[in-house]
């Protein structure tokens, strides 16, 4: 019985293409979250500024604009599954030597490398799920996207208590998270056997097409932008306008888990329902109200209803999957939904790399967290345009 031939459409390769695309999945965020909740630490112990560390914030958005960019020649030379071998690989040695560098450039350049390896998974998970999966985009779509939300939340959840357990040296916190890529690699080891570039043009496929001259493209991009500023701003901030409205170290990482884990069940059951329905616009409006509820109430009174705020947020975060799902769906082929893939993620991560860093600034310039939440409650708005008309019955 045959496991490893990604081109066989057959219900065992099936099931074994989508058990690798789900262990890729869990380590597409956990880099990045395993951070907040111990960020005051990394601080102290190397020595960072909160502009610095807005900068920390920023090196995902940096790294998925710039990096994603090369995916798609990447798949079309060398396949799908080796990129994304090579990805993980990338993000093991990231995730295990950054701890250790012993001060913030370095912790900054591991970082970078370990976010250079996701930004490669990012892109062409999207076209494994429709070229595996063409008739299930928005099921599979949701279980990743449910894989994703489950790395997150983990990471955000137990990174403190971890750290904790090893005499609150947050290096042993952060480094475990090295075991999840190390997980990932066996079942990518073998899909890359397959020579076959499953992410390039095939004689059959229609004229290749330039993406960046589609008004489906640019709105996806645009929303991919306003939804990833705000949930890398929740990433690195969230937990320290916590800390700072006077809740606990733990507290704050659970409220910031919970951002997380609402997106475990939201990302399978709006995936699966938005790939039904022909236009998403009405999803995307309805999550842009959710956001602009909860950066209000932080804005307002981080303290008074912070399981609220939190909730909100969380609801609002499902414009992750749902941004991913669209991506599928309004590529015709794999080939362009891989193209489509990188252009949206990498223009979007583009528009999202100021935010993180501004946001830093303003409470630095300010002295607290009013204006830069503020901000985003504005940021909101141009979201919500976005994701209408990214959502519209239109396909490159």
């Amino acid at each position: 019985m045959e496991f490893v031939v990604i081109g066989e459409k057959t219900r065992t390769g099936g099931l074994f293409a989508l058990t690798a695309l789900l262990l890729a999945a869990v380590n597409l965020r956990l880099a990045v979250t395993s951070i907040g909740p111990v960020l005051t630490e990394i601080r102290d112990g190397l020595g960072m500024s909160a502009t610095v560390a807005g900068l920390l914030t920023s090196v995902p958005v940096v790294c998925f604009a710039v990096i994603g960019l090369f995916a798609p020649r990447l798949a079309a030379r060398f396949g799908a599954a080796r990129v994304i071998l090579g990805g993980l690989l990338l993000l093991t040695v990231g995730l295990l030597v950054r701890p250790y560098g012993g001060n913030a450039f370095l912790f900054l350049l591991f970082s970078a490398v370990a976010m250079a390896g996701i930004a490669l998974v990012n892109v062409l998970l999207p076209s494994i799920v429709k070229d595996r999966f063409p008739d299930r985009v928005g099921t599979v779509t949701g279980l990743y996207s449910v894989a994703l939300n489950i790395g997150a939340t983990t990471a955000a959840a137990a990174t403190v208590p971890i750290t904790g357990a090893f005499g609150d040296d947050w290096r042993l916190g952060l480094v475990c998270w090295s075991l999840a890529a190390v997980l990932a690699l066996p079942p990518w080891l073998l899909l890359a056997r397959d020579h076959r570039p499953a992410a390039g043009p095939s004689p059959t496929d229609p004229a290749p097409v330039r993406v960046s001259r589609h008004p489906v493209a640019w709105a996806l991009a645009v929303y991919f932008g306003m939804q990833s500023t705000s949930a890398y701003v929740i990433i690195g901030w969230l937990p320290e306008i916590y800390r700072d409205a006077g809740l606990s170290a733990s507290t704050a990482g659970i409220l910031f888990a919970t951002t997380s884990l609402l997106g475990v069940p939201l990302s399978f059951l709006l995936s699966a329902y938005a790939g039904r329905l022909r236009s998403q616009s009405g999803i995307a409006l309805t999550l842009g109200v959710f956001g602009l509820a909860g950066w209000s109430g932080l804005w307002a009174a981080p303290a008074a209803a912070p399981w609220l705020w939190a909730t909100l947020l969380g609801v609002a975060n499902a414009a992750f999957p749902l941004v991913l799902t669209m991506i599928a769906l309004r590529g015709r082929t794999p080939a362009t939904v891989v193209k489509l893939s990188a252009f949206a993620q990498s223009v979007g991560y583009l528009i999202a790399i100021p935010s993180p860093i501004l946001v830093g600034a303003l409470h630095d310039w300010s002295g607290g967290w009013r204006l830069p939440l503020g901000f985003m409650v504005a940021l909101t708005i141009p979201q919500m345009i976005a994701g209408a008309l990214a959502g519209r019955n239109r396909q490159i």
